[in-house]
């Protein structure tokens, strides 16, 4: 039976048998034992399902996997340690040394740097283009050595909604993987997949857990991207020399099989079990956070619309906001927390006002229960050059705001109360 979102957010992923633990345990092992060497022979010929060691598979982490994968409708996902981990391994998995890769500008800064930066490093090429391109700009940074087309669902902290189904028309037509990063929208506002996406990424540590106290990230396989007979991917039609000649393309899942058996396996980075038992018992109330979330975002952006001492404000659920009509399309259900806007003034203005602040809390994070604001030009942003900061979708005065579920009144108080410093 199809389940809805709101109940899947508190069942999906673990059912116990009889007399076993309502929640999943902790399977806080690096190991598990098997009296039959048959039986593990056949779980590292990936015959048979099972754990063997917590580098690539754990209980826990696979309860918490088997839940978002549901929510976010795919058919395998892969618990990591972080969001930029889950993001690394996800271009590690398509491409190497030689290739390129497009990506939206305006993402989160420590995307930016690991696509611009480290990524050159190890011989592929970030094209960055403007989400809100024509599709034939975008389409002329495809050539044959193109492995993936990254953008984000709502971009950090620009506040950008993606077209999702322009790029992935373009996506498709070029046989090309398309990831979006769906933290800032999660499965109960966006389902990426079902707008043509074919890997889904998010920082768990955000919205999904909502408490900030798992540090954690998430890839989940679409499933339907057809990489058997795909010349540009000749990764996924060899034979895998360090699995037993394993074909992926073949596997329904490939991109999933090949990225936990190949890249996890190598590089490590996968959840830790405590890490997934909190992000899985978090992601318990998500729905009815992501409600409140939205709902007390629109009332603050509605607030400091009207007010005098700032410039701009951005949230897609305001009416005159460029975004509004794609809000209207790909996240119809509430549109998030996450907002920015413009102090008018110096960046020292942007300094009163965040030390003004007592509710709000100036944190490097976004998107937990408790709101917060950051400056992203002087911290998570700082490493980009005045052109880049340009491109992101980043001057010098935007603030960005995670509107959490307190009471909205307090909330619009203690901003009311900051402005009166500034």
């Amino acid at each position: 039976m199809k389940r809805k979102i709101e109940t899947l957010c508190v069942q999906a992923g673990y059912e116990p048998k009889s007399g076993e633990a309502r929640i999943p345990p902790v399977a806080q092992s690096t190991t598990f034992y098997y009296p039959k060497t048959q039986d593990m022979a056949d779980l590292f010929d990936l015959k048979a399902d099972g754990y063997f060691y917590s580098r690539l598979a754990n209980p826990t982490v696979a309860a918490f996997e088997g839940k978002v994968c549901a929510l976010e409708g795919g058919v395998a996902a892969i618990g990591c340690s972080s969001g930029m981990s889950a993001t690394a391994l996800t271009v590690f998995t398509l491409a190497g040394a030689g290739d390129n890769i497009l990506c939206a500008s305006a993402v989160y800064g420590g995307t930016y740097n690991l696509f611009g930066v480290t990524l050159k490093k190890l011989g592929i090429e970030c094209r960055f283009f403007e989400a809100d391109a024509p599709a034939e700009e975008i389409e002329k940074l495809i050539d044959g050595r193109t492995k993936l087309i990254f953008a984000e669902t709502i971009a950090n902290p620009a506040i950008i909604v993606l077209d999702i189904e322009k790029i992935a028309k373009l996506a498709k037509k070029h046989g090309v993987v398309f990831a979006i990063d769906n933290t800032l929208a999660t499965p109960v506002l966006c389902r990426p997949l079902e707008h043509g996406a074919d890997i889904i990424i998010h920082s768990s540590s955000k919205y999904l857990d909502g408490h900030a106290a798992a540090l954690g990230g998430v890839i989940v396989d679409g499933g339907k991207f057809d990489f058997e007979g795909n010349e540009r991917y000749p990764s996924f039609n060899v034979p895998d020399e360090s699995y037993h000649g394993l074909v992926y393309a073949k596997l329904k899942g490939a991109f999933g099989t090949k990225c936990r058996a190949q890249m996890m396996r190598d590089l490590g980075a996968i959840m830790s079990p405590q890490n997934a038992f909190l992000s899985y018992i978090g992601c318990d109330t998500l729905a009815l956070r992501m409600e409140r979330h939205s709902q007390n975002a629109q009332r603050v952006a509605a607030y400091l619309e009207n007010h005098p001492k700032i410039e701009w404000i951005n949230h897609p659920s305001l009416p005159k906001n460029r975004y509004y009509e794609l809000a209207k399309k790909y996240l119809p259900n509430g549109q998030g927390g996450m907002m920015s806007f413009g102090i008018k003034g110096s960046v020292e203005k942007c300094a009163k006002f965040l030390e003004a602040l007592e509710l709000i809390t100036q944190e490097t994070h976004v998107a937990d229960v408790r709101s917060c604001v950051l400056h992203p030009a002087s911290t998570t942003h700082r490493q980009l050059s005045e052109a880049d900061l340009k491109a992101a979708g980043v001057p010098h005065n935007l603030i960005r705001l995670s509107v959490g579920i307190e009471n909205a009144d307090d909330i619009i108080s203690d901003l009311e109360n900051a402005l009166k410093r500034v």
